[in-house]
């Protein structure tokens, strides 16, 4: 078998296992998509359009890369237009993208298929102030070699592509004989500058040249591995060879087409970031690429852009707004069905404008209500068209949304701006049901049984010392057991000191003084405390026993709560009841219809701050949601 140097942009893993005897000669760019992320996220674009081959595999592998690039960069892709199309199929995609609000494009196109884009660009006004245009290798690595008309419709854009120095008495030998043979071969051209292409397979057949100087094989493997361990610094670069393929680059140079040409800005290295200079030349480097100086954007503007356009006053951005909210101090549409009109009121409305005012530009709105369930509102931001009950349906944003991790799927949110939680309300019930035994209910049962038993030891006591003195309880067994007792109660009633005749009987009975009179103002005073402020408490304070008992419980129309309630709190479906407005839910808990309600914490707030009287939050706090924009 003879090995087989390629000069492909990359070859697919499987290769090598198909052919083992083929070699990558050519380094990959996938780091290209890195630098193209570290290019968008230094002007704080956060949306990008994304034009690539579909018919090249290494293009759709390059496109994943990208993908998981901007990732990183906190970037998100906001359309994917394939090529190729037909001329008149890509006039109509393009103007598409240009009613967007992205504008952004990053283009990984073969050369024919990106003049052909950019010509058609042109055509639609697409390459004028506002726009941005990032294109990446090969088709950066050929722009020198476009035709002046070619290039006139392609001012302004920045181009990634592989950088391989231009330098050297190697470089400077190879530059002028590859210059006197291209043109002698094609004096009809005029560009005969050598680019890295050239490069490449000069150095590509220098590996080969030097592996079959160490082998008199001109084939087979002997000769494979002695092409795989060449180590050299060649026109295009290190070569070095792993797994039969070589390095891949990490050091890229950005461009800007300006004029007949196109002028240096600068480079990006993997790992390192944005600099003017490259090798030992490089002492500084920077994140971002604002750094390496001013760029001249598509419609000659030197300002940076923006990289979207805001919506104009005749189409405004699309707010949807949830008629079915409970909370109306949130969230209140009033819609007169005789004018076909909605008025918008509440503190979300009032938090959203305050929001908009903060923009140091002008952005249009206009609120639309939306008369289904949260989860279908959300999804009418990621859905681009949508009909419910004969009506049209297309949002750019939602307002009064509780942030849960399934919705996701189809949109962004904010930071929350209220609390998060969900929390359980019950009725309130009277803690001295039983009036009968309220005497004893200042203590509990294990003070009164301490209190007893202080009694009997301080009665003990003072009869083990007083009866050598005392002949009045001496005698009969129930004679001494009633004088103890009567020695360990008379304190409670009055000081009776003056029969006591030991000493250290009077000693005792001092302490126990102390005592007594700390044991009976305290009962005095939460005796005084029950009898003048009234004690309530929950009816029901645990959630397992809610659901053992199957009583039924509230929940919001059109919330998320219908789940979270069946599924995570595991109620049956059966004991479910769901209510509009917080006086439903007052109404239903006192007709004992339900014996709880779950809502969210600031409607919780809100009903508790009504309802303070009757009704009570109860259980643990459930950490979920919390509002914010969608």
């Amino acid at each position: 078998m003879t090995p087989v140097l390629s000069l492909a942009d990359a070859t697919p893993n499987w290769s090598t296992l198909k052919w083992p005897f083929l070699v990558q000669a050519s380094p990959n760019h996938f780091k290209q998509m890195k630098a193209v992320a570290a290019i968008v996220h230094s002007f704080g674009w956060y949306d990008v359009n994304i034009v690539y081959d579909d018919r090249d595999s290494s293009s759709t592998r390059m496109l994943s890369h990208l993908y998981r690039a901007l990732s990183k960069a906190c970037v998100q892709i906001s359309n994917l237009l394939p090529i190729p199309l037909i001329s008149s199929s890509l006039s109509q995609e393009l103007e598409k993208l240009r009613e967007g609000h992205c504008k952004v494009f990053v283009v990984n196109l073969s050369l024919s298929l990106a003049i052909n884009l950019f010509e058609t660009a042109k055509k639609l006004n697409m390459m004028e102030k506002g726009y941005v245009w990032i294109i990446t290798d090969p088709f950066t690595s050929l722009v020198h070699s476009l035709k002046a008309s070619t290039i006139s419709s392609m001012q302004g854009i920045i181009g990634v592509k592989s950088y391989f120095p231009e330098i050297g008495v190697q470089y400077e030998d190879f530059y002028l004989r590859f210059r006197r043979k291209f043109s002698s071969e094609n004096p009809q051209e005029f560009n005969n500058e050598p680019g890295i292409f050239a490069a490449r397979a000069y150095d590509a057949a220098w590996t080969l040249a030097l592996a079959m100087t160490q082998t008199d094989n001109k084939g087979g493997q002997i000769l494979l591995d002695n092409i795989l361990l060449n180590n050299f610094t060649g026109l295009s670069g290190k070569i070095q060879f792993t797994d039969q393929k070589l390095d891949p680059s990490n050091t890229f140079q950005i461009t800007n087409v300006i004029g007949k040409g196109y002028k240096e800005v600068g480079f990006w290295s993997d790992g390192l970031g944005f600099s003017n200079n490259i090798g030992q030349n490089a002492t500084t480097f920077n994140s971002s690429m604002k750094e390496l100086g001013q760029v001249l954007w598509p419609g000659r503007p030197w300002g940076n852009p923006r990289g979207w356009t805001p919506p104009t006053s005749d189409k405004p951005l699309r707010i949807g707004v949830p008629v079915l909210a409970t909370l109306k101090q949130f969230i209140n549409v009033i819609q007169d069905q005789t004018e076909n009109t909605s008025t918008f009121q509440g503190f979300t409305i009032d938090l959203f404008r305050s929001t908009m005012e903060l923009l140091p530009y002008h952005l249009p709105y206009k609120f639309y209500p939306f008369n289904d369930t949260y989860d279908n509102l959300v999804k009418q931001v990621y859905l681009k068209v949508r009909i419910i009950n004969y009506n049209l349906y297309n949002f750019d944003a939602v307002i009064d949304v509780t942030i849960i991790s399934y919705r996701y799927q189809y949109a962004e949110f904010t930071q929350p701006y209220t609390d998060p939680g969900v929390v359980m309300v019950v009725p309130l019930k009277s803690k001295l049901a039983h009036r009968t035994w309220l005497f004893m209910k200042p203590y509990t049962k294990t003070m009164w049984a301490l209190i007893l038993a202080m009694i009997i030891y301080n009665g003990f006591i003072l009869w083990m010392l007083e009866r050598r003195h005392n002949p009045e309880i001496r005698g009969s067994m129930l004679n001494q057991t009633g004088s103890m007792a009567w020695l360990a109660l008379t304190p409670l009633i009055k000081l009776d000191g003056d029969r006591l005749h030991s000493n250290l009987s009077k000693m005792a009975m001092v302490v126990w003084l102390f005592v007594v009179l700390i044991i009976t103002q305290t009962y005095t005073a939460n005796l005084a405390s029950m009898l003048t402020a009234e004690r309530l408490e929950p009816t029901i304070d645990d959630i397992d026993q809610l659901r053992n008992s199957n009583i039924k419980v509230g929940y919001g129309t059109g919330s998320f709560l219908k789940n979270y309630v069946q599924k995570v709190l595991q109620f049956h479906p059966a004991n479910m009841r769901h209510f509009g407005a917080l006086e439903e839910y007052a109404e239903a808990l006192r007709r004992k219809e339900i014996g709880a309600a779950f809502l969210e914490v600031p409607a919780a707030k809100i009903f508790l701050a009504k309802y303070c009287k009757e009704f009570i939050q109860a259980g643990p706090l459930y950490k979920i949601g919390g509002f914010g924009f969608v």
